[in-house]
């Protein structure tokens, strides 16, 4: 069974969701206990709000489904509900981060529910225990709600035909749904109307759910079609609530103080004098952590952000630094490179029989060595949270992607059970991988503990990007070993970073072949779907960036930079044995054994990659003759996960200037294969913002570890890639039936190794450092 779906069904406590469109209530209304469910059954039922849908657990007080219904204690129901005026509102568990994600839901269930779209609402839930595994990354979220939402709106059909013919006075075989209606011969009767009069009590088993058909592809109305973003008038007419917006009365501001290093740094003193004629000042408190997130922080508090922020920059904190205080990047980079070439370090997530022969065997040999710098979320809303106590439980308020990882953070922070924390769910202004770490709730936490009253914890950009929780710094060595034919016969490649996932939920890291545990986040990409005799890929964990700062997932997650080492070395491969990179890939994509793909996402395996890498080579008109100096590069991956793969191609056009290294992008064709695509608009979006996200990290962002922190603080000097550096986009997306997979990321992840590959073309430089700087490629020209 699914894994989202399983995590669904766990247990609810308490705990109400937010209600309307609008993630982001202030509001301790409305907190009351609520029946304990598990899988053990499926309930459709009539209460006075109307239709609803949930799970039951026979043997306790509402055993029945009849006396769960009666007493109308499914409110709000695990998926959607049908209320009596007709309205469908879909519960949302995933953060809205400018995505559009609820709108790729609420369609999956509306198109199967047959539902008129015009009626249909979001409500992005708070956290609770019955949403199960709450988290909105590594491109999941339409994936795995795909199957079990459709076969939610296809449970509602089939009851609300079956009720809909009694009230007709028909059979149900005569009947069809409809935009909200079912239909017979000449008659028909509105959902509503249903609601309001029938007998909607059903039950389905696990297993009924499980098989309960869902509709042929072609017979979808929704799924595909362009609709407006339901989260779209919200965020334009100014409804829409994001964390930062977030207030309560009696309410106090805090900036935090935040010491040299990240963790080792303890505060001997604290001088506020200078602050305390500030209007609005009240007091800075040193913060004591017992889980370790925030070691020898302080926070300034005072009535105003403005006061607050005033007053932090006249307090002096005498602090004794950690160990890393005079880390840096470069310390990091010697350090991967000391772990990659001590042979018994690492976890071998592939390790093929014949590798050592092969490359003993050679005729041929190619290594290659590629870095990856540190590189920064700064994501357009600067992290935030407001916390506060209320009747026995703590309410944190905030945007968060995952709200699952904290909660049991929070809860060791604050001293009390899990069950006494809630998440109030808002809208996020950025998150790319960011809020997934959400640490920067626990100072807000500790604050408002300390002084006993509600605290908005605020965090300035130099703040934000402190505390960030960076890509690491990433070296990577690639080697391949070719017959007398040029063909490859073994591959190595290993790799070494910074690893989020042991640091922040070692449970998630599976077990190599080695029996050694690795972070899958930080490899993903690089078991790729190339058919190159015997392979080899082993993962290093950097105990040295892990000790520097937190490392963090961010957008693409550690595949950006993978697929970055992977596809150059790829192109480097093809001209070391004298073919066309596209022609080389293809040569080696082919679908047959390993990767040949399986049932139900990763239908057809390799012949996918190469179909969408074939597609890109005609739409990019790849053998055309280019102007001097400018080249056509190419890359491919099939996204993150091989049990969830987007296979992704593509060409990047670029123009070198000779004479000051400057490389202009002009152009990144893309093509994509994501299954069946939900909502196209925000599937065009997602790839073509992944891909400027990608030739941001290729060419104009990225900072260096300095002294323990990060070298650039603010937009002065850390320069996402701008408007005018924008290139031309076409995107392009294979039409197709197959299960839907994620599309988030994939596309961030092939635009950096298509540069890369396109400067050689145009001038016959290699460049393997990212991000790629005009110093670096003038460098290399002119040696």
């Amino acid at each position: 069974m699914n894994k989202l779906f399983q995590s669904l069904l766990n247990p609810e406590v308490n705990g109400v969701p937010a209600t309307g469109d609008n993630p982001g209530s202030a509001s301790a209304e409305g907190h009351k206990k609520r029946p304990i469910l598990n899988r053990r059954g499926f309930l459709i039922g009539a209460t006075g709000a109307g239709f609803t849908l949930a799970f039951y657990r026979p043997g306790l007080s509402v055993a029945q489904p009849g006396d769960v219904v009666a007493d109308k204690t499914f409110d709000p129901t695990i998926w959607y509900q049908l209320q009596t005026d007709g309205r469908i509102i879909v519960n949302i568990a995933e953060a809205e981060m400018g995505q559009h994600v609820g709108t790729a839901l609420a369609r999956i269930v509306a198109d199967e529910l047959e539902a008129d779209w015009s009626r249909v609402e979001l409500n992005h839930v708070d956290s609770d225990p019955k949403w199960g595994l709450m988290v909105t990354g590594g491109s999941w979220s339409v994936w795995q709600n795909f199957m079990p939402l459709s076969r939610a709106g296809a449970a509602g059909r089939q009851v609300l035909i079956e009720e809909g013919a009694k009230l007709l006075g028909v059979s149900p075989d005569e009947c069809r749904a409809r935009n909200s209606e079912v239909l017979a011969g000449g008659q028909s009767i509105s959902y509503a109307e249903i609601v309001q009069r029938g007998d909607l009590s059903r039950t389905f088993s696990e297993s009924e759910l499980e098989n309960i058909p869902v509709k042929p592809a072609a017979e979808r109305r929704l799924i595909g079609q362009e609709a407006l973003a339901l989260d779209v008038p919200g965020k334009t007419n100014g409804r829409a609530m994001y964390g930062i917006d977030a207030t309560v009365e009696n309410m106090v501001f805090a900036r935090p103080l935040i010491p040299p290093t990240r963790y080792g740094s303890t505060i001997q003193a604290i001088d506020d004098s200078d602050a305390k004629d500030i209007d609005g000042y009240l007091q800075t408190i040193q913060l004591n952590d017992p889980t370790g997130t925030v070691p020898g922080w302080a926070a300034v508090i005072a009535t105003s952000f403005t006061a607050a922020n005033k007053a932090a920059e006249r307090i002096r904190v005498d602090w004794a630094a950690g160990d890393t205080a005079t880390v840096s990047e470069q310390d990091i980079l010697d350090h991967s490179l000391r772990l990659i070439e001590e042979t018994s370090q690492g976890a071998l997530v592939v390790d093929d029989e014949g590798v050592d022969s092969a490359f003993s065997s050679a005729d041929s040999l190619l290594t290659q060595d590629y870095i990856a710098h540190s590189v920064l979320h700064f994501q357009l809303e600067p992290v935030n949270a407001l916390a506060f106590q209320e009747e026995g439980r703590w309410e944190i308020h905030t945007g968060n992607q995952w709200q699952s990882l904290i909660l049991p953070v929070l809860a060791k922070a604050l001293d009390v059970p899990e069950s006494q924390v809630i998440m109030r769910t808002y809208m996020l202004g950025g998150g790319f991988g960011r809020r997934l770490n959400g640490d920067y709730a626990v100072p807000a936490a500790l604050a408002a503990k300390t002084i006993g009253r509600p605290v908005k914890m605020m965090f300035t950009r130099e703040d934000d990007v402190r505390f960030d929780s960076i890509r690491s710094p990433a070296y990577q060595r690639l080697r391949m070993a070719f017959d007398a034919d040029g063909q490859p016969i073994g591959m190595e490649h290993h790799a070494t970073a910074g690893w989020p996932t042991q640091v922040m939920v070692p449970a998630f890291m599976p077990a190599a072949t080695n029996e050694v545990k690795y972070d899958p986040f930080a490899i993903q990409g690089a078991a790729h779907w190339y058919s190159v005799g015997a392979h080899r890929l082993r993962a290093i964990s950097n105990d040295l960036a892990n000790d520097t700062f937190r490392p963090g997932w961010l957008r693409s997650v550690g595949s950006g930079w993978v697929n970055w080492a992977l596809e150059s070395f790829m192109d480097e491969a093809a001209h070391h044995v004298g073919r066309d990179p596209i022609e080389f890939r293809l040569a080696l994509l082919k679908a047959e054994g390993k990767n040949a793909g399986s049932a139900p996402n990763a239908v057809g395996g390799a012949a996918r990659q190469a179909n969408v890498l074939r597609r890109v080579r005609e739409i990019a008109n790849w053998q055309q003759t280019m102007p001097e100096n400018t080249g056509l590069g190419v890359a491919t991956s099939y996204g993150q996960e091989r049990n969830m793969p987007t296979w992704t191609a593509c060409v990047a056009r670029v123009r070198v200037d000779r004479e000051t290294g400057k490389v202009n992008l002009e152009k990144l064709t893309l093509v994509t294969d994501a299954g069946t695509v939900v909502h196209p608009d925000g599937a065009r979006a997602q790839v073509e913002g992944a891909a400027l996200w990608g030739a941001s990290m290729a060419l104009h962002e990225g900072t260096l570890i300095e002294d323990g922190q990060v070298q650039a603080r603010n937009l002065n000097t850390y320069t996402p890639l701008r408007m005018r550096d924008v290139p031309e986009i076409e995107s392009e997306f294979i039409d197709s039936t197959e299960l839907a997979v994620g599309l988030g990321e994939p596309a961030t992840t092939v635009v950096g190794p298509a540069i890369a590959n396109a400067i050689f073309a145009a001038v016959g430089v290699r460049m393997r450092d990212l991000p790629i700087r005009p110093a670096a490629v003038l460098a290399a020209l002119q040696g």
